[in-house]
């Protein structure tokens, strides 16, 4: 990463992931009403798992717990794809809307595998030690 990343909001993961999540949200405000409780609520958790996971990992203390939420917002990515498909066999999704969509997920996909790949070959940092009463 970067020196300069001071949010996980200067991510670019974390950006594409809330420009995907809205995207699903522009995509499913036209699916019927009957799927609000069943594949438009399921597109649009798995949607805004993916950049909250980005973030909640951003702001832990360690790699390795950075690492992990990477991973869970990586199966987040899965769940979309596998959830959009369903919608374009079930017919409420264009080829043109699933093969964008699609485009999109194997990029972040990617540059979240990217990153994950950079913190395994990043020293760890140590624990920082708590601060002594004593001397301040």
């Amino acid at each position: 990463m970067k020196e300069n990343i001071q949010s996980f909001r200067d991510l670019r993961i974390w950006q594409d992931g809330i420009s995907l999540t809205k995207e699903i949200y522009r995509l499913t405000a036209k699916f019927p009403n009957r799927e609000i409780y069943g594949l438009t609520s399921q597109l649009r958790r798995a949607s805004v798992s993916i950049p909250s996971n980005i973030a909640e990992g951003h702001i832990r203390k360690t790699t390795t717990e950075f690492k992990y939420f990477l991973y869970i917002a990586l199966g987040s990515l899965a769940e979309l794809e596998t959830q959009i498909i369903i919608s374009y066999q079930l017919q409420m999704v264009s080829e043109n809307d699933r093969q964008n969509l699609i485009n999109r997920i194997e990029i972040l996909g990617k540059q979240i595998r990217s990153l994950i790949t950079k913190l395994k070959t990043k020293p760890q940092s140590p624990t920082p030690k708590p601060i002594s009463k004593r001397g301040v």
